[in-house]
């Protein structure tokens, strides 16, 4: 077996160690340090990871404790970001833009029927994905491999597309409205998409098959994800319900009934024990998924939930709101941590940092904003837009976020110490 690469994961913290098997296939595995601190002898650590993992030869030590170091220390560093670059990438507005997991790339949704892929760090377009015959709604990389783009369109299909070269792979052909939500599962082999035409769908994202059509909704669906396993898929639609399906069976194993309008964002929590859904009818809910029974209402809102999302861990569910504030929730109690008070205008997106110490939020008043997430501190306002901000977006580290808006601009911000080094 062959060291590929070395990934970091945030939290918890551990490294991942991405190999070729014998047979020549890419398998990773993880190694965790639950323990880490500043306290840590990254010396010692490492000779003892190296004793026990076969893959971690003389050469790769030095590249690990510069890993770890950098693992114990990034939660530290009191992070100030600068606006690194601003794009104008498309003839029309701008729809959506995304990071792949390593943020070293990015990619841009447009009414001009494209999207398009940018380095980061160049600010160079690398791939226009040509082929749609309407406007790019959605899209996400196979964040596994960051091989494969997915985009859903207001054509009514999804594509696949090569991500390095911009070669168009498949096209999904089985809605009859627009395609206005898309996920990957975590390994990258199925992808499922979400309609307007009150349809999800499950598809082979190798072959393109369609594999189940879920049907049951009575009105638009507007959030599709899966969740950790893959074996499962949440939906929330504009019919006031969320639905968990089984993507082995196609069957609807729990409907998730009891808000009072529509649903606007649902998501698994990062260990699949429980749903999160937040509506127009200004509260979120927490449902078990075994039972399908919601355990707790979170109130405070006096406007339409717009996000939700949760920390890395679980512990957390953010919110926001058209009432200009963003709230952060206790998930074991239901209590209001915080309250982010600062935006003059509608806060439609949320986003944790991966290490979960920040978030930022994304508002009609033409800024972002990044927060404590410990203490609902307001750490630095984004200005940078001159119209709503709708999308914000951490990369995997947490140094660097895009903010997209109805400008049709979208901004690269950078931590200012690692811009500085």
């Amino acid at each position: 077996m062959k060291l590929k690469r070395f990934l970091l994961n945030h939290y918890p913290p551990g490294i991942i160690l991405e190999f070729l098997n014998p047979s020549g296939q890419v398998e990773s595995k993880c190694i965790n340090l639950p323990n880490l601190s500043l306290k840590t002898d990254i010396d010692i650590l490492v000779t003892h990871i190296s004793l026990e993992e076969p893959l971690i030869t003389p050469d790769k030590k030095p590249q690990l404790c510069k890993l770890i170091k950098k693992l114990i220390n990034k939660p530290e560093n009191k992070q100030t970001f600068s606006l690194y670059r601003i794009f104008r990438p498309h003839t029309l507005p701008l729809t959506n833009c995304k990071f792949n997991k390593l943020g070293d790339k990015f990619i841009t949704g447009s009414y001009d029927r494209t999207c398009k892929i940018w380095d980061t760090n160049t600010g160079q377009e690398l791939v226009s994905l040509d082929g749609h015959r309407n406007a790019v709604y959605s899209m996400a990389f196979n964040n596994r491999f960051n091989d494969r783009i997915a985009t859903g369109s207001f054509d009514r299909t999804a594509k696949i597309w090569d991500a390095n070269n911009g070669n168009c792979l498949r096209t999904l052909i089985g809605h009859q409205k627009e395609v206005i939500c898309i996920d990957f599962d975590s390994n990258g082999y199925l992808f499922t998409t979400g309609s307007m035409d009150n349809l999800a769908l499950l598809w082979d994202a190798e072959t393109g098959k369609q594999i189940y059509s879920f049907k049951g909704h009575t009105r638009e669906i507007v959030s599709i994800k899966f969740n950790t396993d893959g074996d499962k898929i949440l939906t929330g639609s504009f019919d006031y319900k969320s639905r968990i399906w089984d993507t082995r069976t196609g069957i609807c194993v729990r409907v998730l009934e009891g808000h009072t309008g529509e649903i606007s964002s649902a998501h698994f929590d990062p260990s699949s024990e429980y749903v999160a859904t937040g509506s127009i009818d200004r509260t979120c809910k927490l449902w078990d998924i075994i039972s399908g029974k919601c355990f707790d209402t979170l109130y405070g809102h006096t406007d339409e939930i717009l996000d939700i999302t949760f920390n890395s861990t679980g512990t957390k569910l953010a919110t926001a709101s058209a009432d200009h504030f963003s709230r952060i929730y206790c998930i074991n109690t239901g209590v209001c941590l915080n309250v982010l008070v600062g935006h003059e205008g509608e806060i439609c997106k949320v986003d944790f940092n991966p290490q979960g110490s920040n978030i930022i939020t994304a508002s009609c008043d033409k800024n972002c904003i990044v927060w404590d997430a410990d203490t609902g501190d307001c750490l630095q306002v984004l200005k940078g837009h001159t119209g709503d901000v709708f999308s914000c977006d951490f990369n995997y580290e947490g140094d660097t976020v895009i903010t997209g808006s109805k400008d049709d601009t979208c901004i690269i911000w950078k931590d200012k110490i690692d811009f500085e080094e």
